[in-house]
């Protein structure tokens, strides 16, 4: 019955149950096929403490990851060899406690499945907090790539990097620890031991997050300087221009008007590329810091959408991006610390740009994790049928 119950009713269970001393009356190779091969579940009873044992070994020679269950004395030896092993903490034995890894002290299994999900959480919690810090970390990488591979002027100095570093990142990247668990967490297969932490499709998500942070830190600067979306009356240059601007002194009726108080006349125009991009450099900056703001919700589920896992799930999260947006506020809009970063205060134009190049970020990973979970679910099935 028991058996049927684990789901082999419409199966031969001739050689999925089996007692103790028939199991063993078996040579190694054969009780190696009857364990693993066909997958479903199998049911040994009246089983003696050296046949759990047995049993232990097999499965961990094969490369699995048994956990044991057991109360007794002669339960020890199992529970020790298990890859974890439990004991009763109402029913057990002392010995029993002391040779397994793990106490069920209201003697429930459901305690078990509890601590599961929790394990499988705290892992997934794990994984949004690299996911988030390691492609925001690769798009800063990208937009100083970029810069240089395009002959732009700098638009992120090392002081603002650092500040979104150490500051701006710290909260949300905190609060990922506590995001809830997706509601299938369960049904997923247990991990091999020898998963990857990042999986090749995890990487190839980091490094097109990345690349888009790259580019938006890195387009916006060029947008801000060849286009006066806000009419603020800046001198606008062309692609060309700004991608040479180093030659600046060769080119010859070259102008550019004042702007925000200083005089560019005459010999001052080259300096427009260094002393007139503090607005085009606190776009960046700003970009740079919606962006991260954005990853931080696309992070709140590995594969799950926004329109499923709202970013109301994790509230400590909608607190620390508040928190980051605030500190980003505060050096933009103080005089003495925007001083102290090179940067000015955005207009709302300016902010609406900022947020037009930041979107985006959101769109391509729900596409992403749109593919992520048609691949999820192929490698669920596969697993699901080796068990």
């Amino acid at each position: 019955s028991n058996a049927e119950y684990m789901g082999t009713r419409d199966e031969d269970i001739s050689k999925k149950s089996f007692t103790g001393q028939e199991f063993m009356q078996f040579d190694e190779e054969t009780r190696k096929r009857l364990l693993m091969d066909g997958g479903g579940s199998r049911v040994f009873s009246r089983t003696e403490p050296r046949d759990k044992q047995a049993l232990v070994k097999l499965l961990r020679e094969q490369g699995e990851v048994p956990a044991m269950t057991g109360d007794g004395v002669n339960d020890a030896p199992a529970l020790k060899q298990a890859a974890i092993g439990i004991a009763m903490g109402i029913a057990g034995t002392e010995v029993a406690k002391e040779a397994s890894d793990m106490v069920l002290a209201d003697d429930n299994f459901a305690t078990i499945v509890a601590a599961i999900e929790e394990g499988r959480a705290i892992y997934s919690n794990m994984k949004a907090f690299i996911r988030y810090l390691t492609s925001s970390n690769i798009g800063e990488v990208a937009s100083i790539f970029f810069t240089a591979l395009l002959g732009l002027p700098e638009g992120l100095i090392p002081v603002q990097l650092l500040w979104v570093n150490l500051v701006t990142d710290g909260p949300p990247a905190t609060a990922l620890g506590f995001n809830p668990p997706d509601d299938d967490i369960m049904e997923n297969p247990p991990r091999r031991s020898d998963d990857q932490l990042i999986s090749p499709w995890v990487f190839f998500r980091y490094m097109v997050i990345g690349i888009y942070v790259g580019f938006a830190t890195v387009g916006i600067f060029a947008y801000w300087f060849m286009v006066d979306y806000s009419g603020d009356g800046h001198t606008t240059i062309t692609w060309n221009q700004l991608s040479n601007w180093g030659h600046c002194p060769e080119w010859e009726d070259f102008t550019v008007k004042p702007y925000l108080g200083v005089d560019y006349s005459g010999e001052k125009a080259c300096t427009y590329f260094q002393e007139g991009k503090k607005t085009a450099s606190t776009l960046s900056l700003s970009v740079l810091v919606t962006i991260e703001m954005f990853n931080a919700l696309n992070a709140l589920s590995e594969d799950g959408s926004l329109l499923h896992t709202p970013p109301w799930a994790n509230p400590y999260l909608l607190l620390a991006m508040v928190l980051s947006f605030g500190l980003h506020f505060v050096i933009l809009y103080v005089p003495v610390l925007a001083s102290i970063f090179s940067i000015v205060p955005l207009s709302s134009e300016d902010w609406k740009m900022v947020f037009l190049f930041s979107f985006p970020v959101i769109l391509i990973d729900e596409i992403l994790k749109f593919v992520g979970r048609r691949l999820a679910k192929k490698e669920r099935e596969a697993r699901k049928k080796a068990l």
